[in-house]
């Protein structure tokens, strides 16, 4: 197939992409919400919304050199964000926000070291997850012995989930640094969510590989393994190509319809989505016949 025959395209596509969103990474880092670092957010809605500049001042009197950020919400309210507030700090904020003509509708803080826990939970999390995905593919192609062992396909799996993550990862650092998005709890539930629908992806194109494999092995086919998988690919990428679209499309009309409170989940999503299915077809497998052949070479 000619997935297969133009792999080194889609390898330096991905490693492109994967380059891109390290430097991203490494470059502007991410910016994490108050789940993570701490702090404290309010949630408030005007009759007319003040500007930014004429709120901002009176909401730092509260403390001194206190810093706090606002953005705007579609139903014509600010989200306040500031370091952690003591329950005084939150109710002389409180009452700064309703001399402005607001109502505050949610205070939520979270101290430092809670948020350092939860950031720590986050990455342990996702390591277990990837861990699991391991072993479970591992054990899903057991019988699976030649030309490619089993472990390796579970390996190859967790190569395309890596890229699966760094790719949204990335944008959200440039998002970030651009305008000021945040990576929260809802961002690693996306992540894990992510992890999950690209792997199902990844298996089921494996999946049919592993049945060519025993056809031809029944059969005593002499296929070579490049062409079996290439086959396997075109029998599976309409499939994947339609599922992941009518997913995205759902997902972009949550992005444009749903509450501002989703609007991030939603966008990782997409990308996710997007990045999973290409890593399904055009980095996994041909990931897998590469393998193979580098294999090939060391016993000739």
């Amino acid at each position: 197939m000619w997935i297969v025959r133009h792999k080194k395209i889609f390898f330096i596509i991905s490693g492109i992409l994967l380059a891109a969103s390290i430097a991203l990474i490494a470059a502007f880092g991410l910016r994490f919400g108050i789940e993570f670092s701490g702090g404290t957010l309010v949630e408030a809605t005007f009759t007319e919304r003040p500007e930014k500049a004429e709120i901002t001042p009176s909401l730092e009197n509260i403390r001194e050199g206190i810093s706090v950020q606002l953005q705007t919400t579609g139903d014509g309210g600010y989200l306040v964000r500031t370091p952690f507030l003591s329950e005084d700090e939150q109710g002389a904020l409180t009452s700064t926000i309703e001399a402005a003509g607001g109502t505050v509708e949610r205070i939520s803080s979270i101290g430092p070291s809670i948020g350092n826990e939860l950031r720590s939970k986050a990455a342990v999390a996702i390591a277990v997850v990837l861990l699991v995905i391991i072993l479970f593919v591992a054990y899903a192609f057991r019988k699976v012995s030649e030309p490619v062992s089993s472990w390796k396909y579970g390996f190859v799996a967790i190569g395309a989930l890596i890229h699966d993550v760094l790719i949204p990862t990335g944008a959200f650092a440039l998002l970030g640094h651009l305008v000021g998005y945040e990576v929260d709890v809802l961002f690693v539930m996306a992540l894990l969510a992510i992890l999950g629908y690209s792997v199902n992806d990844t298996i089921v194109v494996f999946d049919r590989i592993r049945e060519n494999l025993q056809i031809n092995s029944e059969k005593n086919t002499d296929e070579p393994f490049e062409e079996t998988v290439g086959r396997s690919l075109s029998q599976t990428y309409t499939r994947s190509i339609n599922t992941s679209l009518t997913t995205v499309l759902v997902l972009v009309a949550l992005y444009i319809f749903g509450a501002t409170s989703t609007e991030h989940f939603a966008l990782t999503l997409i990308i996710g989505a997007i990045a999973g299915t290409y890593s399904s077809i055009f980095f996994a497998s041909p990931l897998l016949v590469q393998i193979e052949k580098w294999q090939r070479k060391k016993e000739s």
